[in-house]
């Protein structure tokens, strides 16, 4: 069995130098399975948006890369996308970015009945995620945190 955060990361530290090359940042680089598939995705970001071939010319520029170091003895899919208007929210630099933003918020188990709570982020650390208007969360009760894109 393929390491999958061990790959991940292997990937990012190819990936960075390329993606930057290109006047873009990575958001993040996935292992995982899907529907029963190995998928390698390489999702990378800019401020104006990210374009279908800027994701290709990231992809082609990546793949050869892949093919030398070999980091997945598995067969795999090989994908490169942006980040998205709705992405989500993992590492601490990414909560620290996006505070006073709207988000959506998901736990694992029901507080007050509720799994969902959508509002403003306040704050972010010391273990916990807040949420304007709303009792911090704890990190271990939330299942994922994403930007919501309001119309």
């Amino acid at each position: 069995m393929v390491d999958l955060a061990g790959v991940a990361d292997i990937v990012a530290k190819m990936a960075r130098p390329v993606v930057e090359g290109f006047g873009l940042s990575l958001w993040d680089v996935e292992f995982l399975r899907e529907h029963g598939e190995n998928i390698l995705r390489v999702v990378i970001d800019h401020p104006d948006g990210v374009s279908v071939d800027q994701c290709e010319r990231v992809s082609r520029a990546i793949d050869p890369l892949l093919d030398a170091a070999d980091p997945i003895p598995e067969g795999y899919l090989f994908q490169v996308s942006s980040a998205g208007l709705e992405r989500v929210l993992k590492r601490p630099s990414d909560f620290d970015r996006f505070i006073h933003h709207p988000v959506e918020l998901r736990l694992f188990s029901p507080r007050a009945g509720k799994r969902e709570f959508v509002g403003k982020l306040a704050a972010y650390g010391d273990g916990t995620v807040t949420l304007e208007g709303e009792d911090p969360f704890d990190v271990k009760q939330v299942a994922q945190v994403r930007l919501r894109y309001e119309f």
